[in-house]
């Protein structure tokens, strides 16, 4: 079966599949088809998570004796399997040809691929998926399309642009999606809901002082607690919204963590980097700053990040620039736990 991705919505809200297979090289897209998936299940009771990333040396037999298990617990199984080549070679072709045709009855799978060639498209294994699941091929947006894209976008988020507007903002972030919805959210920190003003748009995406923001997330990961103190001070002095930096280190806490926590899962972070939004320039970084940060002290970080987006909203009293700065430290000071 066929799904388009704009059709994902609807499908899922009727009846979730035993199967579902995204493929793809648009990495928001296929993340964001991914979490629907995942969630719909999730509200249906696939409670329990198992991962399966079928590269190197996998032993496709693990995904076998899978199907042939129930749920340690007696939970619905949510079964992610990942195949980052898209060439799963002739013993995992015949493992997922049998997994498909017998699939176990308490789970919702999930097979994530790359961009496929027409000869792997018409392989006896991606047939036999085709044929029993629910199968959702991903393109990236085209550039003639890429500011209706913006303004849908703009639209969930209750906010509308002129086609100027949405022509200014294609033209800034070149086609890259994941550049896009990051100044997409960012325009819902900066300005409230409505009408925007190109000039104020145009302001927020070329502002110099936002691009400092993004170093210091640079210094964060670094572990860099002299240029944190001195880049926030000297936002301070410059009038940055604190809603901004926030949503920096957030976004940058969250990467870490879901990397943090596939790693704990035995998936390499590195196999999932563009997944979850790391550009190429930026992988070492982040990969350095993984090794030197623990999941507790990532948890506890996103629950102080938690606490200073209500200090910025007035709903708790305390000094906003000072938690902001306990907050970029986390990774920056080595965790004893």
């Amino acid at each position: 079966m066929r799904v388009k991705p704009e059709q994902l919505a609807a499908h899922l809200s009727k009846a979730i599949q035993p199967l579902y297979c995204l493929y793809g090289d648009e990495p928001l897209l296929i993340f964001e088809a991914a979490d629907q998936i995942r969630l719909a299940a999730r509200q249906q009771g696939y409670t329990e998570r198992e991962t399966h990333q079928a590269e190197g040396r996998y032993n496709w037999q693990n995904l076998l004796n899978s199907g042939d298990n129930m749920s340690l617990f007696g939970d619905r199984r949510f079964i992610d399997i990942r195949i980052p080549s898209g060439k799963p070679g002739i013993e995992g072709g015949k493992a997922l040809t049998n997994y498909v045709s017998a699939l176990p009855s308490d789970s919702v799978t999930l097979i994530t691929l790359p961009k496929l060639d027409k000869q792997t498209t018409n392989a006896k294994w991606f047939k036999a998926i085709e044929e029993a699941g629910a199968v959702l091929a991903v393109y990236p947006v085209d550039l003639a399309q890429l500011p209706r894209w913006i303004g849908e976008r703009l639209a969930r988020q209750q906010q509308q642009a002129d086609n100027d507007t949405l022509q200014f903002l294609a033209q800034k972030v070149e086609g890259n999606l994941l550049a896009a919805q990051q100044e997409i959210s960012k325009l819902a920190l900066l300005f409230p809901t409505g009408k925007l003003d190109f000039a104020n748009v145009r302001d927020a995406v070329l502002d110099v002082a936002r691009y400092d923001v993004f170093k210091l997330a640079d210094a964060m990961l670094n572990r860099d607690i002299a240029r944190i103190i001195r880049m926030l001070e000297g936002l301070k002095q410059e009038g940055e919204a604190p809603t901004l930096i926030l949503w920096t280190l957030t976004r940058e806490l969250r990467i870490l963590t879901q990397l943090k926590t596939a790693q704990a899962n035995g998936i390499r972070p590195t196999s999932i980097m563009r997944e979850v939004g790391v550009w190429e320039a930026r992988q070492s970084l982040v990969e350095r700053a993984l090794d030197k940060v623990t999941l507790t002290a990532l948890n506890q970080a996103l629950h102080l990040a938690a606490t200073t987006d209500r200090l910025i909203k007035g709903w708790e009293q305390g000094d906003i620039w000072a938690t902001l700065q306990q907050l970029a430290l986390t990774v920056a000071v080595p965790s004893k736990t």
